[in-house]
């Protein structure tokens, strides 16, 4: 060996060095190298992006749970609501993610930063047609979902804040989808470490009265997930206005461009509906189970939450294997962006694989944590044991259908969403709640048997590789 190559050589990275640079931020080229460690790269800080953007949900629910059964029930009936703001919020930012990855694989950092600027004009547009309207009529919005007086009079204020401040919650996934597609998802993993801190933070002293600040009861939980993510968007702001490697916006390029915000919106329209599918077909279930009164309702929704919580990480390694795609089919590698999916998948399957076992277990004591109610106890516990029979399904359904967002390719996944949640979910929910009397258990099996019929169609169809000539 001459003397310049052992200049050079160095070790081979350690799993352990691995994740310290991925925490810190990795400056590799996700479209060359070794594969099991461009997944590990990017997976670490999506992984713990999801679970912090998961945290706002858990924490607010862990103390609204000390409020009663209305009160988690307000939360329940509202987040299946503010569902349809994040169908669009997820829709738009699959599509922006997808776009910044092709132009970063292309070598265009000055493209991708154009694309994110579109995005967030789209989103600030959406917010304000959304957010406006539902100050107004957050309560009447409340009776629509069959919430009682009580309901209604302890979560309008709530329903206020949450569903009129959806511009925090739109700017915060796109700003992030804009950093995960550039290949800098530690940033967006560390802006939301700021969020939730103050989330943290407010969360008990708002509701409760702490210290200085008033007693606002379940309200309280609403404001103090509004101001962490605003702090956090703002932060956002800072970070793509300072810029990074791999991607800086520049005040010349704060303009509108019609010509890539009409295709950014195309593509978006049918992710957007992809994920408002997914996301309406939740509104229907809370409405079937609200028929079984608050208590049922109240177990779904720490059940749902917890479920969630657990689905995130999932769904950061999701994320991590729609930007692989995208990058490598932007530098012309469509095998190994195939290779990316395959390998991802089956880390997610063992991952989810194992939190069901532990759900399935210990149940009861999870459910504890959250609620002592003897009534609702048993609904959540029930619920969070049969969603997690699930978890395989939802593991490689997931990776499938983000595999072919980040390829552009929004149509298949929608298409799946559609047969799937609509022609196959609803109607069994109600089949099995209602007319077999199986009560709120019918609703929690029907969500199991939609989830694995969607992983199977997206397994199928991915294999079919139609996604790799998918233009963007």
């Amino acid at each position: 060996m001459s003397l310049e190559q052992t200049a050079v050589a160095a070790p081979p990275p350690t799993f352990w060095s691995s994740v310290r640079e991925a925490i810190r931020g990795s400056h590799q080229d996700f479209t060359a190298g070794n594969l099991h460690r461009a997944i590990l790269l990017l997976a670490i800080p999506m992984v713990l992006e999801m679970v912090l953007e998961s945290l706002f949900a858990v924490v607010d629910v862990f103390w609204v749970g000390r409020l009663g059964a209305d009160a988690i029930a307000t939360v329940g009936l509202t987040e299946s609501l503010l569902s349809l703001v994040m169908a669009i919020g997820f829709g738009l930012s699959l599509s922006t993610t997808a776009m910044v990855a092709r132009r970063i694989g292309e070598k265009d950092p000055a493209g991708a930063a154009v694309a994110g600027v579109q995005a967030i004009v789209i989103g600030l547009a959406i917010a304000a047609l959304i957010g406006v309207p539902c100050l107004y009529y957050a309560p009447d919005l409340l009776r629509l979902m069959g919430a009682s007086s009580q309901v209604v009079a302890v979560g309008s204020g709530y329903a206020r804040i949450a569903l009129g401040g959806s511009a925090a919650i739109m700017l915060l996934f796109l700003n992030n989808a804009i950093f995960r597609g550039a290949g800098d998802a530690a940033i967006a993993m560390r802006l939301l470490w700021v969020s939730n801190i103050i989330n943290l933070v407010l969360d008990p002293c708002l509701i409760f009265g702490w210290g200085p600040f008033p007693k606002l009861g379940v309200t309280g939980a609403a404001l103090a997930t509004f101001t962490g993510r605003s702090i956090g968007v703002l932060y956002q702001f800072y970070r793509l206005m300072r810029g990074t490697e791999r991607i800086r916006i520049l005040r010349s390029q704060l303009h509108i461009n019609f010509s890539v915000l009409l295709r950014l919106l195309r593509v978006s329209l049918t992710g957007i509906l992809q994920f408002a599918i997914a996301h309406t077909s939740w509104i229907g279930l809370v409405r079937i189970v609200s028929v079984f009164g608050s208590a049922a309702l109240a177990g779904y929704t720490i059940a749902i939450r917890i479920l969630i919580f657990v689905l995130m990480p999932s769904w950061g390694l999701s994320n991590a294997a729609a930007t692989l795609v995208g990058q490598n089919l932007g530098a012309k590698q469509p095998e190994r962006a195939e290779t990316s999916v395959w390998r991802t998948g089956l880390y997610n399957m063992i991952f989810l694989g194992v939190i069901g076992i532990f759900f399935v277990v210990f149940a009861e004591p999870v459910i504890r944590l959250f609620t002592n109610d003897a009534l609702v106890v048993p609904l959540a516990v029930t619920c969070l044991r049969i969603l997690s029979y699930g978890n395989i399904a939802y593991a490689y359904g997931m990776v499938m259908l983000q595999a072919f967002n980040g390829a552009g390719d929004t149509v298949t996944p929608t298409i799946v969403n559609f047969f799937g949640f609509w022609l196959l979910e609803i109607p069994l929910a109600y089949f099995l709640a209602i007319t077999v009397h199986m009560r709120s258990s019918g609703v929690f099996w029907a969500i199991v048997v939609a989830e694995a019929a969607i992983a199977a169609a997206g397994i199928v169809l991915f294999r079919r590789g139609r996604w790799k000539v998918q233009q963007i």
